[in-house]
């Protein structure tokens, strides 16, 4: 169940009661007339099954409440209540597999923004990826795939394409490109500072390397993965279930392969250079499109949903009586 807190403004309050009351999967209504001070105005609170979540969040837009007064959204631990199960019960589909659209669209925002943070962790992850494929050790690679935060950008593009968010698709893209280009060139210099003190050396780059060598040597198996990823890592975020995402981060080869392209660029090898650069493009690609695809499926699928629900609330404009 999701738990929302509304403050209306009091010729609106009619309005979004009757929309709540007649919006399938919803409980525990609540009024309190004149209860908001900033912004003045009454207090609504409802809980709602979360794949009805989506259709009463849009109708609530629609009223116009986010600009009148305001929606918060919560996801309690723990909800007991005969009436919530049957609220559940009776909203179509399953709670895990809902999108809400809002959240999915400030959650890729919030991980899409150009931050001090961000920058942080994708040059510490292209660096600790630079040790790994000098080394040719497959648990630094590990370790950098899952602190990379590529995947919020790339997620942002997706969700930006479907949802037709163009400040969000900038955003997103200026997010990746101006990381990834300030990650390889601080470990272009981090590689020239290594081989410096003798712990990088261009044999050990250009050595046998049977752990590491697919960064840079790209074939079809590299988009397979890549799409795969992308539509599991997108239907991490979607989902009610998001633990999946940390090992999404380390299922795809982007961080890794911008490490090799870097260190490689600093000693000159353009054969690993050019490999890394294909492979770091032939993943994005693959999420962005994977992502996409599977943002596309599940709005068509909650679309049949909420015409499934729409004519369930016409039902209980006909019978308002409810438990």
């Amino acid at each position: 169940m999701l738990h929302l807190r509304l403050i209306t403004p009091p010729e609106q309050t009619d309005d979004v009661v009757r929309l709540i009351e007649t919006t399938v999967g919803t409980a525990h209504l609540v009024v309190l007339p004149s209860a908001a001070r900033s912004p003045a105005g009454d207090v609504v609170l409802c809980d709602v099954a979360r794949e009805a979540g989506d259709e009463l969040l849009d109708g609530l837009r629609k009223l116009g409440i986010e600009r009148s007064g305001s929606v918060s959204v919560e996801s309690p631990d723990l909800t007991l209540s005969a009436q919530a199960e049957r609220a559940e019960k009776a909203a179509p589909g399953e709670g895990a597999d809902a999108v809400l659209w809002q959240e999915l669209t400030e959650a890729t925002h919030e991980e899409s923004t150009l931050s001090v943070t961000y920058l942080a962790f994708i040059t510490l992850a292209t660096m600790i990826a630079a040790c790994g494929v000098v080394l040719d050790n497959a648990v630094l690679i590990v370790g950098a795939m899952a602190v990379g935060p590529e995947f919020g950008p790339l997620a942002g593009i997706g969700t930006a394409l479907v949802q037709r968010a163009p400040r969000l698709a900038l955003r997103s893209l200026i997010a990746l490109l101006a990381g990834f280009a300030l990650a390889m060139a601080v470990t272009a210099g981090f590689a020239l500072f290594m081989d410096a003190v003798g712990l990088f050396s261009k044999a050990k780059l250009e050595g046998a390397r049977p752990n590491t060598a697919f960064v840079y040597a790209p074939d079809a198996f590299s988009f397979v993965v890549a799409v795969l990823a992308g539509a599991a890592g997108t239907l991490s975020l979607t989902s009610a279930k998001s633990g999946a995402l940390i090992g999404v981060a380390i299922s795809v080869t982007t961080v890794p392969a911008a490490a090799n392209a870097a260190v490689a660029l600093a000693y000159g090898d353009t054969v690993q250079t050019l490999g890394s650069t294909v492979q770091l493009l032939l993943n994005m690609l693959g999420i962005v499109l994977a992502g996409t695809l599977t943002l596309l499926a599940q709005k068509w699928f909650w679309a049949r949903q909420r015409e499934r629900m729409s004519k369930a609330g016409q039902g209980l404009l006909q019978c308002p009586d409810r438990d």
